[in-house]
């Protein structure tokens, strides 16, 4: 069975996962926005191997850990939503426009999409499109767990005032693919507070049936 493990940076809050099997020791780090002691820490207490990092969007402050994760494991596999790669080529111009110091990039070693094969220790780890916080958002679905990124938050959504967002997409991302998963399924944002399926079904303020805003 597949653990979770929570890592928030303090600098902009943006969770880390580290999604791992005890026994076979293998792991994937879902985004990487900083905490890297502590992650490196948790890594080699426990003796795991890391294979991937799966980002589930390029703004810059889920990928700003990159850099450091690069070289203190060589091997690992950076996975990036292809149509977020524009974004993460302009990692500078976004980080300029927060007035915010800049993210170094690295190489990329996979683009991928909803067709794309991802497995942790022989267990799929399904790709889901949601554009609306950016164009190239995703969330990964593995064991029941999902990792939404910013496109689901608890009780909230993403926004999606900045390039390549829409409020139309993220609207049909969390209406049409999200909530149509199954209840039971617990969901791991990328700011904040874990939820479930069930639970912003019914209290998201934009989409749930007692949504506060629509």
């Amino acid at each position: 069975m597949l653990k979770v493990e929570k890592f928030i940076p303090l600098e902009f809050a943006a969770n880390n996962y580290l999604v791992y099997d005890d026994e076979l020791k293998c792991a994937v780090l879902i985004d990487c926005a900083g905490s890297d002691d502590e992650i490196f820490k948790f890594i080699e207490t426990n003796n795991l191997n890391l294979e991937k990092i799966l980002i589930t969007h390029a703004h810059f402050d889920h990928v700003l850990g990159l850099k450091k994760f690069k070289e203190k494991f060589p091997s690992v596999k950076i996975l990036l939503p292809r149509e977020d790669k524009k974004l993460y080529d302009n990692l500078g111009v976004q980080c300029d426009m927060f007035g915010q110091r800049r993210a170094e990039t690295v190489q990329i070693d996979e683009l991928i999409d909803e067709t794309s094969n991802i497995e942790l220790c022989g267990k799929k780890i399904e790709i889901i499109a949601t554009p609306g916080h950016s164009k190239g958002s995703c969330c990964y679905l593995v064991e029941g767990n999902l990792f939404s990124g910013d496109t689901l938050f608890y009780e909230e959504i993403g926004r999606c005032d900045l390039p390549t967002g829409s409020f139309k997409e993220i609207e049909h991302s969390i209406k049409e693919k999200l909530f149509k998963l199954n209840e039971n399924i617990k969901v791991f944002a990328g700011h904040g507070d874990n939820t479930s399926i069930a639970h912003e079904k019914i209290h998201n303020a934009y989409f749930g049936t007692n949504a506060r805003y629509f």
